[in-house]
């Protein structure tokens, strides 16, 4: 063991550690969750970034010294590409504005460095927790600076997921694109439509999802790293924040930016809100596709049926053969999850005082696993959903040759009093259509078999006879 102090007094903390006296007070105070941010390794891998362009910035202001900014520079390396990030042992969830997490990562930072410089770990006469690796910052800054990339890094694997899920969807849209069904609205058969633009809507749906969230990766990368302790840049040399997010941005590859006002940026959080908004969106969306293919899926003798989709496991421990719909059902798990999580976050983001926010960490924590699960479901929907999905060929065909709704295709012609005479009829006397227009003298049975084509149907939203002299007196 070794001992290390602060203005609280000394704790024993495991030679091994290269977290110190400051993590170890947060390990007591906050056993919350029982997640650990080495559950978080994007936040974790920001910070790393935030502090290396920290210290750059402060050598170049004339702060620090080379050989205590390189050895800095050498640890943040080392934790951006993965390594000691089990010394991240703070809860996710903490009192504090993410204070615990900042010195977390500021003693594993330096006494990493200690090491490649050859020394113990504690020896922070040489290299200091707040003193070098935190210094020209405060929690204020370095946090929610370090989240947003964070985001910004979540997002980019959402999009992922989503193009990649979205190209399933495409790929089955042409699959199907000469599949004739029914469309229903509000449970009850509408009009004819084909089963490719059926996926071609969820195609679309999921593209415009992703055009959301590039709008809001935009928005993220507005940081107010250099405002200090509440913007106003207390501590921090003059001009360091313009030397600093440039070399942040270069160091990271996000294309972070000074906000136009630092004391507004470090005291609101309206843009997370705008963040966690678009998450919820995607939420929905996804959530609406799933319970179609569900519907969709239903059966497979009772059901719907119109699809089927992969069987994936067995669907009950009592009743042989039965195969549920678990891809999209976790889908939806998922989405309300994140509707959840846009909740508390619009809360906790309602919630901060004056010049801070004071849940951060509660706001960081929500945005990761929204986004985290949502990329993991979008994987598996696509591979072990979408991809596997089948047509009912022999199914949708019957049900299109003996479907009513196709005398809605007689509306311009005849009028809907009309058209929903003969569908009643239809319904009550269970004769053919075609029967029916004899029997009412409004057009004969070649005649409405020229006007009701579904292929043509499927393709105009508004239909045009084929040619003026079917149209009846």
């Amino acid at each position: 063991m070794r001992q290390e102090s602060d203005f609280l007094g000394s704790k024993a903390i495991p030679l091994a550690a290269y977290w110190g006296v400051h993590t170890a007070r947060a390990v007591e105070n906050f056993p919350i969750t029982g997640q650990t941010l080495v559950q978080m390794p994007q936040l974790i891998r920001a910070l790393a970034f935030v502090k290396k362009a920290a210290a750059h910035a402060n050598l170049q202001m004339g702060v620090l010294k080379e050989s205590e900014v390189q050895a800095i520079s050498r640890a943040c390396d080392d934790i951006a590409a993965g390594q000691l990030h089990d010394q991240f042992i703070v809860d996710v969830i903490q009192g504090g504005a993410g204070t615990s997490t900042n010195m977390n990562a500021n003693e594993v930072i330096a006494n990493r460095a200690l090491e490649h410089l050859g020394l113990e770990k504690g020896r922070y006469d040489v290299i200091h927790p707040n003193d070098h690796v935190n210094a020209s910052q405060s929690t204020n800054d370095a946090y929610p600076t370090a989240m947003r990339i964070a985001i910004w890094f979540g997002i980019e694997q959402l999009l992922q997921a989503l193009a990649s899920l979205r190209g399933a969807f495409e790929a089955k849209a042409t699959e199907f694109a000469s599949v004739l069904k029914i469309g229903r609205t509000q449970m009850q058969d509408a009009v004819p439509m084909t089963l490719g633009q059926e996926f071609a809507a969820f195609a679309s749906m999921v593209a415009e999802d992703e055009r959301r969230l590039r709008q809001a990766a935009h928005l993220i990368s507005e940081v107010n790293l250099g405002g200090t302790a509440i913007g106003t840049g207390i501590n921090a040399p003059v001009g360091y924040v313009d030397v600093v997010i440039p070399m942040l941005a270069e160091m990271s590859g996000v294309p972070v930016t000074k906000a136009a006002n630092l004391i507004a940026a470090t005291a609101d959080n309206g843009v997370l809100v705008d963040v966690s908004g678009a998450l919820k969106r995607v939420a929905v969306k996804l959530s609406k596709i799933s319970n179609d293919l569900r519907l969709l899926s239903s059966g497979p003798q009772t059901g719907i049926a119109d699809i089927r989709l992969p069987a994936r496991q067995a669907g009950s421990s009592i009743m042989p053969g039965k195969v549920n719909p678990v891809i999209p059902e976790v889908m939806n798990q998922v989405a309300f999850e994140v509707i959840g999580n846009d909740v508390a976050i619009t809360m906790a983001s309602e919630g901060g005082q004056l010049q801070l926010n004071a849940f951060d960490p509660l706001i960081g924590w929500a945005l990761y696993k929204s986004l985290k699960h949502l990329a993991n479901a979008c994987q598996t929907l696509q591979v072990n959903c979408i991809e596997g999905i089948e047509a009912n060929h022999d199914l949708l065909s019957r049900r299109v040759a003996e479907s009513l709704t196709l005398v809605t295709a007689l509306n311009p012609l005849i009028g809907y009093e009309k058209a929903a005479a003969i569908a009643e009829t239809a319904i009550a006397t269970g004769k053919p259509i075609g029967l029916i227009v004899e029997e009412l003298g409004i057009m004969n049975q070649a005649d409405l078999f020229k006007l009701l084509l579904p292929e043509s149907l499927t393709r105009t939203a508004h239909w045009s006879p084929p040619d003026e002299e079917w149209r009846p007196a």
